[in-house]
């Protein structure tokens, strides 16, 4: 499914997203722990750096740009320099700024947060203080700016609502904007608030709560993945919803439609540093998906591998698809997912090399697979960043003449073997007799041979020079070739006949 979802990023067009909720100001302080302070048990912390960065629906806009999509913001600011700043950092990263509103009846919201390293690293998260209001946007204000929103859905893909309970996401703004959505055929996908009463957002395309948050509004306890599944079901019931994804953590995701359909994604295990922005990272995932047309299972499968990038971060940060590529690419496959045919392959290499990989490529029969091949192999995939093993097919294997019995092993099972080499990343099989036309197909970076072949006498060498590429021979581990295996057991086999003849003639 990896592939799959490489190419659905890499076909994916940047789409144009509005995106309206509560918009924070994050304020990072980064300091070492040096001590316990003389006048009262706390850390006394030495003030390394500052950071500001965009949080709450900011910070969604800005993931959205980072995953390749033109944003507008739609939300409010205080009129204070922390609302000024705010629109600047939002149009620095390329977030139209036009609809963000100014309200000199509330502060912009912020968020400061003190981050400790003890001994200059292992940094966490010490403190937080929020400077914040909670009044719901005034009707005066909401009018003409829900006005000014409308004005606009003609020329988007897809709204989404990212709420902090801050205020913005007002009952009425909610139903106007959910109403406007469904009558421009856009999908409106809505992170939903803490607060527990999701009524407001009925008649949205989807939601994504997290476990407890779906536990308040349901009543339920998420204590499953089956209880997961079930309180994504009752959302869409309950809310007239088309889908539900429920956030479960380190246990991936449960999504569920209204036509029935419901799954359970899993995600791989992470090293988690912080959990800071995960939500939102999946509200951006989930809403390119959706501007893109992507089924729920896609939409979730990408949004597990965009969460799970975001929580291996310290703070907030954008994640890009080129990231997320690289990620299912290198995540944990099994040996069936690695044996790909030649043209599956000219995709997934370009999606490679756009991540900056060196690919490697190796050909040869792996008949009879022994200590001298995974040496060779080993040794290619140390040139670059990719390895692709070409294997000859039978048919291949017997155009070569190696003998009417040969291959012992066939080809199915020798790239099996092979793919479940943690070395190998991808393996091809090919009928020809020399691997020339899988070469030019894949154009290696570098080729290599293991085995006794000089530098002239590897098959593809002129090729791969042509295009400015590395051809590269590898040697030979002594005593180790599955031909002379292959003699050895024949010579025993004889023995073994001859003395079973002997036995017989001797016993009659």
């Amino acid at each position: 499914m990896s592939y799959e979802l490489v190419e659905l990023l890499r076909r994916t067009r940047r789409p144009r997203l509005l995106v309206v909720g509560d918009l924070v100001l994050d304020r990072y302080t980064w300091a070492d722990a040096e001590r316990i302070s003389q006048e009262a048990p706390v850390m006394l912390l030495r003030e390394d750096k500052q950071e500001v960065r965009l949080g709450g629906a900011a910070n969604v806009a800005h993931m959205l740009v980072g995953l390749e999509a033109d944003v507008e913001m739609a939300g409010l600011v205080g009129d204070d320099q922390d609302g000024r700043e705010m629109r600047d950092l939002l149009a620095t990263a390329g977030v139209g700024v036009e609809l963000v509103a100014v309200d000199s009846c509330r502060p912009t919201t912020v968020k400061t947060r003190v981050i400790g390293r003890a001994q200059h690293r292992h940094p966490h998260q010490v403190l937080r203080i929020d400077r914040e209001s909670r009044e719901p946007m005034s009707e005066s204000l909401a009018g003409p700016w829900l006005q000014r929103l409308n004005g606009i859905l003609d020329e988007i893909d897809a709204i989404l609502i990212s709420d902090y309970a801050k205020g913005v996401c007002t009952p009425g703004v909610l139903a106007a904007l959910i109403t406007a959505g469904r009558d421009a055929g856009l999908p409106v996908i809505a992170d939903p608030s803490a607060t527990g009463d999701y009524s407001v957002y009925a008649g949205a395309t989807a939601i994504t709560p997290n476990r407890s948050e779906t536990a308040r509004a349901t009543g339920q306890p998420i204590d499953s993945i089956e209880a997961g599944l079930s309180a994504a079901e009752k959302l869409c019931s309950e809310l007239d919803l088309e889908m539900a994804f429920v956030t479960l953590d380190s246990d991936g995701i449960a999504w569920a439609s209204s036509d029935g359909q419901q799954q359970h994604v899993p995600t791989r295990r992470r090293e988690v540093y912080d959990i800071t922005g995960a939500g939102d990272m999946v509200l951006a995932s989930i809403g390119l998906s959706a501007a893109a047309g992507h089924s729920p299972l896609q939409m979730a499968m990408l949004a597990n591998t965009a969460g799970g990038l975001e929580v291996e971060q310290i703070g907030v940060v954008t994640i890009s698809r080129t990231e997320m590529i690289a990620d299912l690419l290198g995540g944990s496959r099994s040996a069936g997912e690695k044996v790909r045919d030649c043209a599956e392959l000219v995709g997934l290499l370009a999606a490679r090399r756009g991540c900056g990989q060196r690919v490697v490529l190796t050909n040869g029969c792996f008949d009879l697979m022994h200590a001298g091949h995974v040496t060779s192999l080993e040794q290619a995939a140390a040139e670059g960043d990719c390895l692709v093993v070409a294997v000859n097919s039978d048919q291949s294997v017997r155009q070569l003449g190696k003998g009417s019995d040969r291959p012992v092993i066939s080809q199915n099972q020798r790239a099996t073997m092979l793919a479940a080499l943690e070395v190998v990343d991808y393996v091809v099989i090919f009928d020809e007799a020399d691997p020339c036309a899988v070469i030019d197909a894949l154009r290696p970076d570098v080729l290599v041979k293991g085995g006794t072949y000089a530098l002239e006498d590897i098959v593809g060498r002129e090729l791969v020079e042509s295009y400015g590429g590395v051809v590269k021979p590898l040697g030979l581990v002594p005593g180790l070739s599955t031909s002379e295996i292959i003699s050895r057991i024949r010579s025993l086999q004889e023995a073994a006949d001859d003395a079973s003849q002997a036995g017989w003639r001797q016993a009659g």
